[in-house]
């Protein structure tokens, strides 16, 4: 995917929407602060998430982190490749590393996320 057409949000999850299907992963910086991956925890399909709930857990070694909705909706389809192959997660986090597909509950929802460049902005704030 071309980071340039997604939006993103500030607890570095991306999105792409497809008519009201949102597909939902890490970024890039997310995935390159991940070392030693040892286990995702991915929301269940059918459930039904509000914007900012966690969803998920992707623990390493060292830290376990939580997974957000970046907008409401419900869970249609998780990456379930990921429990068994955690390498698609960092080193492919924008193609086979995506995490979940959404049935958004507001579209324009998405709109109001970070842009690339406001993301990128934000992710050189948190490099310090």
């Amino acid at each position: 995917m071309d980071p340039a057409t997604l939006k993103y949000t500030k607890t570095h999850e991306w999105v792409s929407l497809d008519g009201d299907v949102a597909t939902i992963g890490i970024t890039e910086f997310a995935a390159g602060q991940l070392t030693d991956l040892s286990y995702i925890e991915l929301p269940d399909v059918g459930r039904t998430l509000s914007a900012g709930e966690d969803c998920g857990v992707i623990e390493t070694v060292k830290a376990a982190s939580d997974l957000y909705a970046p907008v409401a909706g419900e869970v249609t389809e998780v990456n379930s490749t990921l429990e068994d192959d955690y390498d698609l997660l960092t080193n492919e986090p924008l193609g086979g590393g995506w995490i979940m597909k959404l049935k958004v509950a507001n579209t324009a929802d998405v709109d109001a996320l970070l842009d690339h460049a406001a993301y990128q902005a934000h992710c050189e704030t948190e490099d310090h």
